[in-house]
């Protein structure tokens, strides 16, 4: 006759045995984990290991360790966790690292030597944080990195010479944190320096020498900032510059780099209330960019050209200048 099972035997073979979230394969060389539960940082994982993605979880806190025992690691995603503190530590068993991603996090600050070894590091991405200030430490021993990431912050101010150990940097993007103004030497030290994005910042000014460092920068970021003036000869270092977007700043009058050979400058000058007297008329005419935006580029003055389209009052060539 058959036996009767007992209730927690029986509940136990109903019930399925669930293993631990995101365990990881030998011989791996990709180990991927967006397990929403997921509070600790996986452990086991082969030292084959070449890319780390640990996004879209709970996890708060990294031991010093997490990292032991895979040498030949070189991304490191964590974005969307929340982390608070790194440990100084943590990067130092993988000497290798070319990609560092946190983005959106809760980091108000990063240890003075954590990228002491990170001699690699290509792509930095801090996107999304808490920082308030740049620890000039974090920037000493990256001399391959090429992207660096810091929008969405709340820093207030960029130390000068803070950047000048990144020669090799091609891309920075300081948009949407709280910077007023931008000191002189901000920006020193990035010679290689292609891509700048200063979007949705409080700039209200700029110093005349604050591009002089960028030779080689072809896209420039300014919209919506708090500009109300440029200073003669602002962009005059630029001449590789291939975009320029002023947009939804307070400017009524116009500064352009100087007109390179080869395609037009990329111009987006909406949202100003733009003087459309003889000087504006004059430089639009002179250097030719390319305006987009251009329904929402009107003149606020003089009063004859006021809601007309900028690009409307060069061509018409009525201005009386």
């Amino acid at each position: 006759p058959g036996q009767i099972l007992s209730p927690l035997l029986l509940l136990l073979l109903l019930v399925p045995c669930r293993a631990a979230p995101c365990s990881p394969h030998p011989n791996a060389t990709r180990f991927v984990c967006t397990e929403p539960t997921l509070s600790t940082f996986p452990s086991g994982l082969p030292p084959t290991t070449l890319a780390i993605s640990v996004e879209f979880t709970a996890l708060a806190t990294m031991v010093p360790t997490a990292l032991a025992g895979l040498p030949r690691l070189q991304e490191l995603h964590l974005s969307s966790n929340r982390l608070a503190a790194l440990p100084e530590p943590l990067l130092r068993p993988v000497p290798t690292l070319r990609v560092l991603d946190l983005t959106n996090n809760l980091l108000p600050t990063l240890p003075a030597g954590i990228f002491a070894t990170t001699h690699h590091l290509q792509h930095l991405v801090l996107r999304e944080n808490r920082l308030q200030a740049l620890e000039p430490a974090w920037f000493r021993h990256l001399p391959r990195l090429l992207w660096l990431d810091l929008g969405d912050n709340a820093l207030t101010e960029v130390a000068p010479g803070v950047f000048h150990p990144l020669g090799s940097l091609r891309s920075l993007d300081l948009s949407h944190n709280r910077l007023a103004s931008l000191a002189p030497g901000a920006l020193a030290g990035l010679r290689a320096l292609e891509r700048l994005d200063l979007e949705g910042n409080r700039l209200g000014t700029l110093s005349p020498a604050t591009f002089a460092p960028v030779p080689a920068l072809r896209l420039l970021f300014l919209q919506d900032n708090q500009l109300q003036a440029l200073p003669a000869g602002i962009f005059v270092p630029l001449r590789h510059l291939s975009v320029l977007d002023l947009a939804r700043n307070q400017l009524r009058a116009l500064e352009l780099p100087p007109r390179p050979p080869g395609p037009a400058l990329d111009l987006d000058i909406s949202g100003n209330p733009w003087d459309c007297g003889c000087q504006l008329v004059a430089l639009l005419r002179r250097v030719t960019p390319r305006l987009t935006a251009t329904r929402d580029t009107v003149c606020a003055s003089p009063l004859q050209h006021r809601g007309q389209e900028v690009a409307a009052v060069v061509q018409a060539g009525d201005t009386g200048c």
